[in-house]
Formats: structure tokens, sequence, C-alpha cells
């Protein structure tokens, strides 16, 4: 339902500079994470830092599945529309939701993978209020009883100032919903009309409420309704009651909820500190101005009239198939265990896998695991080289990752596979091509991936140079040719021995090892 990329890690890492949360206990309905904003000195001069924001989050993120939560209609973004529009989505009368199983799968995975109480039973709501693009006047949710309560999520980051230390935080997560969604209002204003296209009403759509330390969010962020976040913002002086809460609605991108949410807790400080008043109202993000702009004000609390939906029982998951009742065929119910049986390692679990059995840095499995299929490439190199660990990663992240970036590619597209960088890197542990020159073969790999390593190291002629004699006399000729070097290395700088090596290195075309040639090389400058 959600993923990670390299965008979050740079929105983290942004957030941590700027954002520490402080939690406050005791409060009777909800936990609440206050969120401090450093600012400049002359800003804190106008906002004592005593001023705290609170912010609330709930995610809403459409499920990975074929059909609607309640209808057979296809889900596929981009369609015509009002071309997946089952009569039940249109609330024709006479129309009955059926419940889809693969979204309450989908549920209960992520309430596994995000240590959540499974309820055993929940119930389904109907959440009144009218819009144009809600034909039925009312939302099926789970205000009640929902599908998973009480989560957390414990991830880690990478931090310091060369963002080499691994810092770990803690996400608390309040609970997991399945309701379905709203349609879409395409406003015309050349024509001062609203279409209203219903291919989105009905769509699965899991509601996670999170009150956050530390706001990480996947990149499935889309204007599609993927994934969407609702930010409920506040601010109070501590020992004073809450602050009036503003909604800021319908945010699609990580970058845009954490400005949405600074813009919105610097405004406020400044209403209050100016003498005005916060309204309870509903705003909405402008991106181009990087500005919260007022929808709809929220005066006096909405009533929603919840009530039970009458038209679905209770919802009903089973531990085990030993717990299944007699008479009810296990194939056609949600069993966690067997859930529980596919779920698939979580990206903490990965690194810490990747760290203890490989002995790689943890800024190195940050990498293996936050690039979509990477860390399977790299263990299928693993699984077909003699090279250390250590050796192929660096081979993976500055040589593969390295020219996949600078020419735009995804992985899946790279022109060389595992088994051929495994051969290269065979190939140099066996001692036939030095380091230098089994990186022109990379290069030329890359240019021609229908040739093997072999032959490209053939026709380049970089096999190392294995005749001794041959190796002493074009150190001799490089000593012999630099003889101001050769005396500032006998005066005690040996950095210059290096300059001596690169020219034997150029001489040469990287066919000799450095190693050898430096022990030469002190031997005739000593």
């Amino acid at each position: 339902m959600a993923a990670s990329s390299s965008g979050n890690r740079i929105l983290l890492h942004k957030l941590n500079e700027l954002i520490t949360f402080k939690r406050i206990c005791n409060i009777t309905q909800h936990d609440i994470f206050i969120r401090r904003i450093r600012t400049s000195r002359s800003k804190c001069q106008l906002h004592p830092p005593q001023m705290v924001g609170v912010v609330g989050l709930e995610i809403h993120a459409q499920i990975h599945a074929a059909s609607k939560l309640f209808s057979s209609s296809g889900v596929r973004f981009s369609a015509p529309p009002n071309s997946l529009v089952a009569c039940f989505d249109a609330s024709l009368p006479g129309t009955l939701p059926v419940l889809n199983r693969r979204c309450v799968e989908a549920s209960v995975m992520t309430g596994l993978a995000l240590n959540c109480t499974i309820n055993r039973k929940s119930l389904f709501d109907r959440k009144h209020y009218f819009y144009a693009d809600m034909p039925a006047g009312y939302q099926i949710t789970q205000q009640r009883l929902p599908i998973a309560v009480n989560g957390s999520l414990t991830y880690s980051y990478l931090g310091g100032r060369k963002r080499n230390q691994v810092v770990t935080k803690n996400v608390r997560i309040k609970q997991i919903q399945l309701e379905q969604d709203s349609g879409k209002s395409l406003h015309d204003d050349h024509r001062n009309q609203t279409l209203i296209d219903l291919n989105r009403a009905g769509t699965n759509s899991s509601l996670i409420q999170l009150i956050l330390i530390l706001l990480s969010l996947s990149l499935h962020l889309s204007p599609e309704g993927q994934l969407r976040v609702d930010a409920n913002v506040s601010v109070h002086r501590p020992g004073e009651p809450l602050g009036v809460r503003t909604e800021v609605k319908n945010i699609n991108s990580a970058r845009y909820v954490a400005k949405a949410i600074d813009y919105e807790i610097q405004r406020q400080m400044e209403v209050l500190d100016t003498g005005g008043t916060i309204l309870n109202e509903t705003r909405a993000f402008d991106s181009k101005s990087g500005a919260t702009v007022p929808m709809r004000d929220k005066e006096g609390l909405q009533d929603y009239r919840f009530m039970p939906e009458p038209n679905l029982p209770p919802l009903f998951v089973y531990e085990s198939v030993a717990s299944v009742p007699a008479g009810v065929d296990p194939t056609q119910v949600v069993v966690i265990d067997r859930l529980k049986a596919i779920l698939p390692e979580l990206p903490g679990v990965k690194r810490a896998q990747l760290v203890e059995e490989y002995g790689l840095l943890p800024e190195h499995s940050f990498t293996l695991v936050n690039e979509v299929g990477l860390m399977d490439y790299f263990e299928r190199v693993i699984q077909k080289t003699k090279a250390e660990p250590r050796k192929v990663i660096g081979w993976v992240i500055k040589e593969l990752l390295g020219n996949l970036n600078q020419n735009g590619l995804r992985l899946t597209q790279s022109p060389i596979s595992s088994e051929a960088l495994a051969e290269l890197l065979n190939i140099l542990e066996s001692g036939h091509i030095s380091t230098s020159a089994a990186k022109v073969v990379f290069q030329e790999m890359w240019k021609l991936p229908e040739k093997s390593v072999k032959q490209l190291v053939a026709e380049l002629d970089l096999e190392l140079i294995s005749d001794q004699e041959q190796i002493l006399q074009i150190c001799r000729r490089v000593v012999d040719a630099h003889p101001e070097e050769v005396r500032v290395i006998r005066a005690g700088n040996k950095k210059v021995l290096n300059k001596l090596m690169g020219i034997v290195q150029k001489e040469t075309k990287g066919r000799t090892d450095p190693l050898q040639v430096r022990r030469i090389l002190e031997e005739m400058t000593s």
C-alpha cells in the first residue's frame, strides 16, 4: 500500500533538521504530539519558544485491488469519466454493498505490519454529509469499531552531519479503518459549472490515523488519490487549553505535507500574536504560493449523524483455521495466520539483516532497501562472485547506481545484469585485471552489453602484465625520468610516491597491480 523512495529520504532528513516533537501526556481523548519550530532570532522574539503546534494526521491510502470496496466496478486511473460506475456506486435504489475480501486482507496485513491490534470483530457505519460527488448522501466507514487499532512503527533514518548515524524513531498509530471514497468534482470556472466523475466513488480506501513523532510518507502520493493526507493543526502555549484547529485537506505530495504544516503553524502563531482569532475551518494548500487558503468554515460541530450500516453485518476475522466456527469454509474467511505467513519483511528488518549478514555500513543498507530491486540485485551478485560483500556493494552503489542515475534509468533498464557484474568481479578477484582496468571494462559493458567480460578484456588489452622483468623496467624508467620527485620522496614526503604510481599505471593502461608497483617504487626510491 505504500513504499519507500529517495525523495522521502531527503524530506526525512530536512524534517529532522527543522523539527522536533514533544509528547503531551494525560490527554483524555487522544495521544497528541507537539511540534516545535526552530526559527531565526528575530522570529523567536515574535514567537516565544513556548508556543507550540499540535498536529494530527489522517492518511487515506487506496488499496491496490482490481475492484471497488463494495461493488464489482474496476479501478483504473485515466479511464474515461463515469466509465467505471456500478449501480451501487451511483446509489441507485435497491442496490446493496458487497464487501471486497481483498480489501479486508490488505487492511489486516497493514495492521500486522504496523503492530496494530486486529479486532476480530469490526463494524461499519454511515457518515452522513452532502456533496455533489457523494450521491448516497452518506459514506460507509468504520467509526465505532475499526479493523485495527493501537499500532506503532519503529523506523530508522540516517542523521548526523555526515548522514551516517542511524537514528531510530517511533510512530504511534491510532487506528486503521476501511471506508469508501467519494467521486470527483471537476470545476469549470469558464462555464461556471461543476462536472461530476464517479469513477472514484466507492473505491477502497484505508484510513490510517497517525499521531506522529516524525512524518515519512510514500511517494505514491498522487493527484489521482492513491494516497492523500488531511492535516489537523492548532497552536497553544503549554499549560493552556489546546487551540482551535484547522484542517488542511487533500494534500497529495510528501513535500507539500511538510510545507503545509509549517506554514499553518507559523500562520496561526502570527494571528494569535497580533490579537487575532483562529477560525475552526477547512483549508487547502496552494502549492504555487506555498500558503494554505480557506475553503469553508466549521461554525459549530458538524453533525455527521453516525449510525450503524444496516446493509452490512459485523466483519469477523479469525486468528487461525482452528478458530473458524464449524460449518464455515476456512477458505472463504480472512485468517490472520495465513496473512502473517505471506507478510513481507519490513525495511528495518531487511536493513538489519544486510548489516549483520554481510557486514555492510548502515548507509549502504539504506540505499539497497530504498531502491526498488537493488537488494535482490546485490544478493544475486553475491551468490555468483568470490568478491567480499563490501567490495561488491561499492560496485553496485558507485558504478551501477551511479550510471543509472546519470542516465535517468531504473534498475530494470540496466544494460548490465547481475550475472555480468559478478563475472567482472570474479575476473578482478582472480588477479587478471586491475581495479582501474575493471572500471574501464564496466563502462564498455554499459555500451556493449552483448559482449562478454572476457571479450572486452581481450579487445581492450587490459589483462595484467605478468612479466615481472617488464614491470621492473617500466618502474625503473619512470624513476629515472623524475629525479626531482625521487629527491622529495627520499626527503620524507612519501605522498609524492602516488604521482609515480599514477605515471606507471598510465603507461601500462592500468595493467599492473598497484600494490606490486608501490612495493617496487618504494624499494627504488628508498
